[in-house]
């Protein structure tokens, strides 16, 4: 395994839309679990391969908390086919985007169709924090970030202020703690 760097907005790249895995084999896994490692060490609770500029449509997450052990899931070319009209608001973040938060509407509940490690079809129905990281991983494989669900001005002054610090070289500054609890 090893650790991939993770890119950051304004990088283009974020914006494709991910080609779908056709086979399962040594070289996707060996990206999961790079993607893991990736994820863990961000830390993170998902990751799209996109974020590691690889446009598959391969998705990790573990929502385990902090004290439990870890409990990784991976998601090959995930779909969803059908989510729920009641809606959820969280708190989002991204690696993408880092050290910055926003509550973001989503459906409260999705079902995913999705290949496993093994290549294997399963589907999964989901709600709460895991219906909506699924929710936002997917996205980033269709080249939208959780800053698209928030109001223009909002999204504009995150861009901005985003490929002001890329240009200069510049670190973002926090906008507020660190924790796996958060969607990232």
């Amino acid at each position: 395994m090893a650790l991939r760097p993770i890119i950051c907005i304004p990088d283009p790249l974020l914006r494709v839309h991910c080609e779908p895995v056709l086979k399962i084999d040594e070289e996707i896994r060996v990206l999961m679990d790079d993607m893991l490692e990736t994820m863990y060490e961000a830390p993170g609770i998902g990751l799209a391969a996109i974020q590691i500029a690889i446009p598959k449509r391969v998705v990790v997450m573990d929502l385990a908390k902090a004290d439990h052990p870890p409990e990784p899931r991976v998601f090959v070319n995930p779909e969803i086919i059908w989510s729920s009209p009641e809606t959820r608001i969280y708190e989002e973040g991204c690696l993408s985007i880092p050290d910055y938060y926003e509550e973001v509407e989503r459906p409260s509940r999705v079902c995913v169709r999705y290949l496993d490690r093994e290549g294997l079809t399963q589907e999964l129905e989901a709600d709460g924090l895991l219906a909506t990281c699924l929710q936002h991983e997917i996205d980033h494989l269709n080249g939208v970030l959780f800053i698209d669900h928030l109001s223009r001005l909002k999204r504009e002054r995150v861009i901005k202020k985003y490929t002001k610090a890329a240009k200069l070289n510049e670190p973002i500054a926090p906008s507020g703690p660190r924790t796996r609890d958060r969607i990232r």
